[in-house]
């Protein structure tokens, strides 16, 4: 195979997996966004029977995770570039540098740890169809 070909194989796979896991995974973390919850309480009306009044919860402050989309494109090419280059086990890494980097984070913010497995599974689902994908296109 015309080594120009592989080398466009090898870095269109990388560009995909970036871009479409990308897409992926604002998808996916938008579609597992919690929503706005409403609330019951209950209040007395006219006739001084209790009855329920619905009011939206209190804004929280939602914790974000610093530095999420460059982690999130340095380990869709890891992953990617792990399958085509046949070494699989190398996502064992990349999970291991993930979690230990974002351990202190995750145990400070807690509404985080959820959204962060949600993106990280989109994010590593499409970098490994990518990566097979490309592997199935290459001698």
């Amino acid at each position: 195979m015309n080594p120009w070909l592989v080398a466009g194989i090898i870095v269109g796979a990388l560009v995909a997996s970036v871009l479409v896991g990308w897409a992926v995974s604002v998808g996916v973390l938008r579609l597992a966004r919690v929503p706005e919850v409403i609330l019951p309480t209950m209040e007395r009306d006219s006739t001084g029977r209790l009855v329920p009044l619905l009011a939206p919860r209190s804004a929280e402050p939602r914790p974000l995770l610093r530095g999420g989309l460059w982690v999130g494109i340095l380990e869709r090419i890891a992953i990617t570039g792990a399958i085509m280059a046949q070494h699989p086990e190398l996502i064992a890494i990349v999970v291991a540098i993930k979690g230990l980097g974002r351990y202190p984070e995750l145990q400070q913010a807690g509404g985080a740890s959820e959204r962060f497995i949600v993106g990280t599974l989109a994010s590593f689902g499409v970098a490994v169809a990518v990566g097979l994908g490309a592997l199935a296109l290459l001698p």
